[in-house]
């Protein structure tokens, strides 16, 4: 399949935030990128970069022409007239600086596109305007998709449209699964499979072929009632961290039903390695006795729980079975605490057997308390 030019200088999520950083006071940028890949994380993104600024959630899925300003009847000393105030979502009631985000843009309907052109180019609705600090930017699914993302010309000559390309699979473990709680076994079957599980559709001319083929994804040639993204992932986790409360079999057709009939099966059965790890309960009672899996991948597990689990009253317990592991299980371990984003850094830093370990290792890594 052919890229086209956006695909080829598609950015990261973090590149995406930074454009939109940078002009989003002056020029609306348009994000596309895969279904379930954290378009409107960007969101979250922009706020914990700009706190003094309010963000303003935009739905253009549940909007119609009439939704985006309502009439207010207004009287003077010498006449009645009609003003019209804007939705509450857009956030021009704070006449403080926002950064309003315009979700699903391309699936909106024509008449609120075109009612949105204003804000979006002129930071104007109605007579109302922005604080000039405001940052207003749009996402918007891929037109590849066939979910209904629609641009014109006309839109399209308004804005600037991007490419946010996927994740890898370790991208998403290390910059998002271990701070978002996913469930260690998810996040150890994504690892192994990650290859195939964050393949775009794009890569893959016959989805149900044996060789070549990609049984896991969404492809818009393929019928498949669901299947895996990075959202449906984290939706999965959920189940499994509620599987004690729930028969195999209902755990099994709910995974099934969250991320498709082969990712589902597939996890189901890889879960079954969780039945070879210790307890977190036995590692920080008794770190010394607490069982060591012979599989390698047991063992990754462990250490990927231990990161999404980590807390002041664990960690102590952790290193002193840490340095029961082998070496590279230690080393998985320090690197992923070494990743700036990884949001339990400092509990592990600062930490005294930490800092032992360090120094006991050669570890060229600062240990400073944070």
């Amino acid at each position: 399949m052919k890229q086209s030019a956006e695909s080829l200088f598609a950015q990261s999520i973090d590149e995406c935030a930074d454009s939109i950083l940078a002009t989003g006071h002056k020029v609306t940028t348009l994000v596309q990128g895969h279904m379930g890949t954290g378009k409107s994380s960007i969101l979250k993104i922009l706020a914990s970069k700009l706190p003094d600024h309010i963000p303003c959630y935009f739905d253009c899925t549940t909007k119609d022409l009439g939704d985006l300003m309502l009439p207010k009847i207004v009287s003077d000393d010498t006449q009645d007239f009609v003003k019209f105030v804007p939705n509450e979502e857009m956030g021009m009631h704070h006449d403080k600086p926002i950064i309003l985000m315009i979700d699903e843009f391309g699936k909106a309907n024509p008449s609120v596109k075109n009612g949105m052109m204003r804000i979006m180019l002129e930071r104007t609705m109605g007579n109302k305007k922005l604080h000039p600090e405001s940052i207003v930017f749009a996402t918007t699914n891929l037109g590849t998709e066939g979910v209904g993302d629609l641009l014109m010309p006309h839109h399209r000559n308004r804005i600037t449209v991007i490419r946010m390309k996927k994740p890898t699979a370790t991208e998403w473990i290390e910059n998002y699964a271990f701070n978002a709680g996913i469930h260690p076994s998810l996040i150890m079957w994504v690892k192994e499979n990650g290859e195939q599980l964050f393949q775009s559709y794009e890569e893959v001319d016959k989805p149900d072929d044996e060789v070549g083929g990609n049984p896991y994804i969404y492809h818009p040639q393929a019928q498949r009632p669901a299947f895996f993204t990075p959202r449906s992932a984290e939706l999965a986790s959920h189940w499994l961290w509620a599987k004690d409360k729930l028969s195999h079999n209902a755990l099994k057709s709910n995974l099934i039903g969250t991320i498709g009939a082969r990712g589902g099966a597939d996890l189901d059965a890889y879960i079954e390695l969780v039945d070879q790890l210790p307890t977190q309960e036995d590692i920080k009672t008794k770190p010394l006795e607490a069982k060591v899996p012979e599989s390698s991948s047991a063992i990754v597990m462990i250490v990927y729980r231990a990161l999404a689990t980590m807390n002041k009253d664990f960690i102590d317990s952790f290193m002193v079975y840490l340095n029961r592991l082998d070496k590279e299980a230690q080393a998985l371990f320090a690197m992923q605490v070494r990743n700036p984003k990884y949001q339990k850094q400092a509990i592990v830093m600062s930490n005294k057997k930490f800092t032992e370990w360090c120094i006991a290792n050669n570890f060229m890594f600062s240990a400073d308390k944070k």
